[in-house]
């Protein structure tokens, strides 16, 4: 019993001084070649449950540490170090680069993930170090620029949706949007009244990832829904280790950087005074006004982000993140606000056997709209000698166009400030979204895994339209003069509810056998959208059309399955099979069946070339698959369908109002739009893959398309509908190369370069006549009545521009009311229109650059287009004198363009708006991004890594086009919110 008790004691004893003996570690992680802190290193004591990662800066902290423990340094990347600890305080390490492990990073490839290098179908990965730099409010700006074959045009409005499109999309006028994947939840493409896009509701400071799947042979595992290619975003997610807090905040100055040209004040009264009647020369004003000035102004944007990550109990791997943006416009009166809440739980549990993601997102929204077009509209065309108030105007002192009784007239247009003040539109928002991802490998049998994802995503929301009752535009029953004048102003509500609901579960089996490897995926998908909206119509006004709408649920479901064949990692071979069904088609062509094939050789594993540093990496990759496209904005056009009328289609019998009932059109035979794809690749690599690139061609035609067509009389009881007619083509090229052209101790420069080319074809419209041109589309220009620019016809590009040619004189001025007779018929009339030029580029490019030298860093990143043509809308709708002085009692402002064509009058009705002359040139190039950035490696702050970042958005523009801006996606310029030009100033600071 003794010894016992001395064997306690001495044990005792020595308890403070094993305590004493476990020490903290700090350190900082560089790269071996060029001096750089990496971050998010893991540091690790082998075999212990305890780590940490390093922040921005390479430092790192690691508690608990005792004399003799060996300690894990790895990233991927990297050559993994083993350091014995000798109780040293301070561990530096230099880390050297691994090519062979560069090859192993891994890429979301749907419903699972594959070693890059094992990639065979066209795949493009970018990770959040590699995104576009500055105030990125939407997501979709992160990587605008970046990934040969994927087009992200942006709005000017705050928070303004992104138009991006993959390989030029792949039907006429079904949806032509990707399909979006956030952390295994396949987004809808829809957005409730009041917000502005899908992705605006995501704090861009949370995403990790994106992974871009370009070809049908690697998105046909997504069949339904991937004929225009899938974006898979992957948001970031706890890790192991000590507690790490990241805080960001960024101011941004947003500038008007361009205006309409119209004619000055001075510049009008001249016009007036040379062409205009002594009625309207009586008219002008005294005033100089500059009524763009006026509607516009600099407004201030803030970003702030903070986040916590870390391991809560060395188990369970979590990250909370918070965030807030305020983006007022440049357009007074308009803004955008979001505010997300996000976290992640990543738990291992049974040995590793159980891998738990959760994340929940939350996400709320404020909208401040004007009606764009209408205001900036105005702005354009409002008489500049006019001032902005009057002394003693009813309509809150603002200066309005009036008849000599004080009636209002009704064809003038309305004073835009006093719109952008009297008009209130205002939304509010709500979006819910998570996922919860249970990965179980079985424990009698390892090699096969179970997966099983639900997710949901609710979007809400709400919002009012309000004019006052000092405004033009308020409801005002009885005239002026009536002696009962009133104005009640307008007002109504609406709410919207949107929801998401997806299930995935699926099985894995991954067996190695030597050399040879097979990866099978077999699974179910399910997925649920249904809507449903209030609005109360105009309460102000009687008898305000009130309405709840709810739409029928369409319902997707899906069998799909993957083979991956891999021999020695030198033969790859891809299957994918899905087989679809949707709700939105009857049940003889509800199904549909998408495949997808996809083989790869790694000659830079061959014997002969292995090893080899010259020629580092070389892949050639062949694939074909099908997809499809059913994403139309009728649910259920196949069944034969009666709805009851509105308040404007009711019948009055006696004192009795009837409702009436009216049979829909429908379309019984509609079916799967579908796409077939075959994409060529290679992947090279030189210098030990100091230099990489990729070439992809590509050759996809869509058949049965999903378009909107005219009905001819008497064949359905509409006049248009959606109807499967012809095919379509699309070719190109792509080429994306980046290299380190300087790597030292002091210096690197990274430069990444993209370039695409695309060439989409109409092959076939349907059963046509011989005279058929093709079908109109697009919107309606501004000039006339529902006149129509664009088309779509077998041989051609989409929405290509249908036009007349101008003839010109000796000094290639535009002669008025001179067109070509390009049928011969000896008149002009509608069939001399001809297709000229389409708003789709041939070629796009990018360039980012990438400067350190020391703790300075310098990033910009280039944009350009060439063969994109744009529809100068403003100058065919007011670039002629009589644009200014149609009538005898107001005036309004012409295009600066009248002074290149002095343009008088309308002529043959309304063919000088369809002149070949205002389709122009509008190739780019733009210098989207610089930014300078210095980090202080805890200089300033002990406790605290700090980034100060400085720069400019949207810096300047290179092109030809003399209009506002010469992106516009739909290729019609017409009173477009300008991009705003942006200063930036921001620091970043990691605990």
């Amino acid at each position: 019993m003794k010894t016992i008790y001395k064997k306690l004691l001495f044990l005792f004893l020595l308890l403070p001084f094993s305590v004493l003996a476990q020490n903290t570690l700090t350190g900082t992680v560089v790269d071996k070649a060029t001096g750089q802190p990496i971050p998010g290193v893991n540091v690790n004591v082998q075999g212990a449950p305890n780590g940490a990662s390093t922040g921005f800066d390479g430092n790192y902290q690691l508690s608990n540490v005792k004399s003799g423990s060996k300690i894990v340094v790895s990233f991927i990347g990297y050559k993994t170090q083993t350091i014995d600890y000798a109780g040293q305080k301070t561990l530096n390490v230099s880390l050297e680069e691994d090519t062979n492990q560069l090859q192993e990073v891994v890429v979301q490839v749907g419903y699972g993930t594959v070693k890059k290098k094992d990639a065979t179908g066209s795949v493009s990965q970018i990770s959040s170090k590699e995104f576009n730099k500055g105030i990125n409010v939407t997501p979709e700006s992160l990587i605008g620029g970046r990934i040969a074959g994927v087009n992200v045009v942006g709005g000017g409005a705050p928070g303004a949706k992104a138009d991006i499109r993959i390989r030029g999309g792949s039907s006429l006028t079904a949806s032509n949007e990707p399909l979006i994947v956030l952390d295994g939840l396949p987004l809808s493409n829809a957005v409730p009244s009041g917000a502005t896009s899908i992705l605006s509701t995501i704090d861009p400071n949370d995403i990790e990832s994106f992974t871009v799947l370009k070809d049908a042979s690697a998105a046909a595992i997504y069949g339904s829904r991937a004929a225009n290619g899938v974006i898979v975003i992957t948001t970031k997610k706890g890790a192991k280790g000590g507690v790490k807090v990241n805080f960001s905040s960024q101011i941004g100055i947003n500038t008007v950087a361009n205006t309409v040209d119209v004619l000055s004040a001075d510049q009008f009264r001249n016009l007036v005074n040379t062409k205009g009647s002594p009625e309207q020369q009586a008219l002008l004003g005294n005033a100089n006004t500059n009524w763009q000035d006026e509607i516009f102004h600099t407004a201030l944007t803030t970003n702030n982000n903070i986040s916590v990550s870390g391991s809560l109990f060395n188990k369970l791997p979590v990250r909370l993140s918070v965030g807030n943006v305020d983006n007022p416009g440049i357009l007074r009166n308009t803004s955008f606000e979001r505010t997300t809440t996000s976290i992640s739980l990543n738990p291992v549990l049974f040995d590793n056997h159980l891998k738990i993601d959760i994340s929940g997102n939350l996400s709320f929204g404020k909208n401040q709209f004007q009606d764009e077009g209408a205001v900036i509209g105005g702005a354009i065309a409002y008489d500049p000698t006019q001032p902005v108030y009057q002394a003693g105007s009813r309509y809150g002192g603002y200066y309005e166009w009036l008849e000599p009784s004080g009636n209002l007239p009704l064809l003038p247009a309305r004073n835009p400030v006093a719109r952008l003040n009297q008009e209130d539109k205002r939304s509010t928002s709500t979006r819910k979204w998570g996922n919860v991802r249970l990965d179980y490998k079985f424990h009698f049998f390892e090699d096969l895994r179970f997966i099983a994802e639900a997710g949901i995503d609710r979007f809400d929301s709400n919002g009012y339209n309000r004019q006052s009752t000092e405004s033009v535009l308020g409801y005002q029953p009885n005239a002026f003069t009536s002696g009962n004048w009133v104005n009640l102003g307008n007002y109504n509500s609406y709410t919207e509810n949107l929801q998401n609901k997806n299930l995935n579960t699926y099985f894995n089996y991954i067996k190695d056998l030597g050399k040879f490897k097979i990866d099978a995926t077999a699974g179910y998908n399910y997925q649920m959208f249904q809507k449903q909206k209030y609005v109360s119509g105009e309460t102000t006004q009687p008898n305000p059309n009130e309405r709840t709408t709810i739409d029928p649920d369409v319902n997707l479901q899906s069998y799909f399955g993957r083979l991956i064949l891999n021999y020695d990692s030198r033969y790859l071979l891809t299957l994918n099979y899905r087989r679809d069904g949707t709700s939105r088609f009857s049940k003889e062509n509800r199904w549909g069946n998408f495949m997808g094939g996809a083989f790869a050789w790694n000659v830079a594993e061959e014997s002969f070339l292995k090893g080899n540093n010259t020629l580092s990496s070389l892949k050639l990759r062949v694939g074909y698959g099908t997809t499809g496209q059913q994403d139309i904005s009728a649910q259920y056009d196949y069944l034969r369908r009666v709805t009851l009328g509105t308040i404007n289609s009711q019948y009055i019998f006696g004192n009795t109002i009837y409702k009436t009932a009216r049979p829909e059109g429908y379309n019984e035979n509609i079916k799967w739009e579908e796409l077939a794809e075959m994409n060529l690749g290679v992947d090279f690599g030189f210098l030990n893959d100091r230099i990489t690139g990729t070439i992809n061609y590509f050759d996809k035609k869509s058949t049965d398309l999903l378009a909107e067509v005219v009905v001819p009389d008497g064949a359905n009881i509409r006049n248009s509908g959606t109807y499967n007619i012809g095919s379509l083509r699309t070719k190109g090229i792509e080429f994306n190369i980046q290299s380190d052209i300087i790597k030292n101790n002091n210096l690197t420069w990274n430069v990444a370069f993209n370039t695409t080319y695309i060439d989409r074809k109409i092959t076939n419209l349907g059963i046509t006549v011989p005279s058929f041109q093709g079908y109109t589309t697009g919107d309606n220009i501004a000039g006339g009545g529902g006149n129509q620019i664009q088309i779509n016809s077998v041989g051609y590009t989409p929405n290509s521009f249908f036009v007349y040619e101008q003839l010109y004189d000796a000094n290639k001025k535009p002669i008025a009311g001179a067109y070509v007779d390009r049928n011969g018929d000896g008149k002009i009339d509608n069939e001399d229109r001809y297709r000229y030029k389409k708003p789709a580029a041939d070629y796009t490019f990018g360039l980012f650059s990438t400067l350190n030298y020391k703790k300075f860093d310098f990033t910009m990143n280039w944009r350009a287009s060439l063969g994109n043509y744009i529809f100068d809308n403003v100058s065919s709708n007011l670039g002629y004198s009589d644009a200014g002085l149609r009538r005898q009692t107001d005036l309004s402002n012409v295009s600066s363009d009248y002074l290149n064509t002095g343009f008088t009058y309308e002529d043959n009705g309304t063919q000088r708006y369809l002149s070949n002359y205002y389709v122009k040139d509008a190739s780019f190039i733009k210098l989207d991004n610089v930014t300078l950035g210095y980090t202080f490696d805890k200089t300033l702050l002990k406790a605290a890594s700090l980034r100060f970042t400085a720069g400019v958005q949207n810096v300047f523009v290179l092109t030809k086009y003399n209009g506002l801006d010469p992106e516009k996606f739909n290729g019609i310029d017409n009173n477009v919110y300008p991009r705003a030009r942006t200063f930036l100033f921001g620091v970043n600071a990691s605990f």
